[in-house]
């Protein structure tokens, strides 16, 4: 697998030519949305490698996550979905492969029987929490050379990214 190095200076490339054909493209901010798409990328290949020897998948470790950190460990598959950025039937299939576990179990709500609780079980809050300590140094290390100034100044700029990204929804697609 090529290096980010190699991934983002080919990337700049390739925008750069495509910006000469279209100058109306908006380089500089294809560049940043390419870039993350590749350091995401990476990142979750980083978190997939870590939870394979748990048989685990990164949507499955993100829902069980999600359980986990809540104060009653329970959601409804619809919440999950929106938190884990999931799809409905990609959901159910995550429910069920750690229902079949035995992480979670499913059940109607005592007070709405139309509504489904999704609730984390003991073994899967064992797991949660076995899962987690491995995963502490390799985030460390990809901060590496980061401040803490710097650490908050780029969870800011994600975050105003992604209140963007909302008033898109707002907004007909072309």
């Amino acid at each position: 697998m090529a290096q980010l190095g190699e991934c983002i200076l080919t990337m700049d490339q390739g925008i750069g030519r495509v910006s000469q054909t279209i100058p109306e493209m908006p380089a500089a901010q294809a560049r940043l949305c390419r870039l993350m798409l590749i350091v995401g990328g990476r990142l979750q290949r980083e978190l997939e490698a870590i939870v394979k020897p748990y048989r685990i998948n990164h949507s499955e470790f993100t829902t069980l996550m999600i359980l986990d950190s809540r104060p009653d460990g329970c959601s409804t598959p619809g919440e999950l979905c929106d938190l884990a950025t999931q799809g409905a039937t990609n959901m159910t299939r995550i429910a069920n492969a750690l229902l079949t576990r035995g992480l979670i179990s499913r059940r109607s709500n005592a007070h709405d029987r139309r509504q489904v609780v999704i609730r984390i079980t003991a073994a899967g809050r064992r797991l949660a929490q076995k899962m987690l300590p491995p995963m502490f140094p390799r985030i460390a290390d990809a901060f590496t050379g980061f401040s803490a100034i710097e650490r908050d100044e780029l969870r800011r700029l994600l975050c105003k990214l992604a209140a963007n990204l909302d008033q898109l929804d707002s907004r007909p697609a072309p």
